[in-house]
């Protein structure tokens, strides 16, 4: 079996005016992401770990804040073609994991719609999507509620295996 790993890492500051999404899902809170796009950090963590897994350069080469066509867009539809891409490579999701690092909000009654968002844009069984959510104990940038950061790991598997 041919397999392949690959690691994302995504963070955006915290801004007035702007909603809160994560995961594609929209969660009450007082300030949102920063971004050219929704700024949704776990999905563009997710993307940048699946075509990293493939030399495939980041998210930023396939979709730049410098277009704007890609101003507000929906960072699920860009995971859809991220993932479209990899299938037309010969590649899919064997499973993925996350970790969200934000203070605010509490995380954890939001994880299983998250879940469910991406196995729904994904076409994968939602116990092979992995999302935890921890805090920074107040240190750093993600301590001070200054912004959100996600860690990914995706395992990829070539579809002719």
């Amino acid at each position: 079996m041919k397999l392949r790993i690959g690691n994302g890492y995504d963070i955006h500051r915290l801004v007035e005016g702007r909603p809160l999404i994560l995961g594609g899902v929209v969660l009450p809170h007082d300030r949102g992401l920063d971004g050219h796009s929704d700024a949704d950090v776990l999905t563009h963590a997710i993307m940048d770990a699946m075509l990293g897994a493939l030399s495939l350069g980041d998210i930023g080469h396939y979709f730049p804040p410098t277009d704007e066509k890609w101003r507000g867009a929906n960072s699920l539809t860009l995971l859809q073609q991220v993932n479209r891409l990899i299938h037309k490579k010969g590649w899919t999701i064997s499973n993925l994991d996350s970790v969200i690092i934000a203070e605010r909000p509490k995380l954890k009654p939001h994880l299983h719609d998250m879940q469910e968002n991406l196995a729904d844009t994904l076409d994968l069984d939602p116990t092979l999507i992995g999302i935890k959510a921890t805090t920074n104990e107040t240190l750093g940038p993600m301590g001070r509620e200054e912004g959100i950061a996600v860690h990914a790991v995706v395992l990829l598997s070539a579809l002719d295996s």
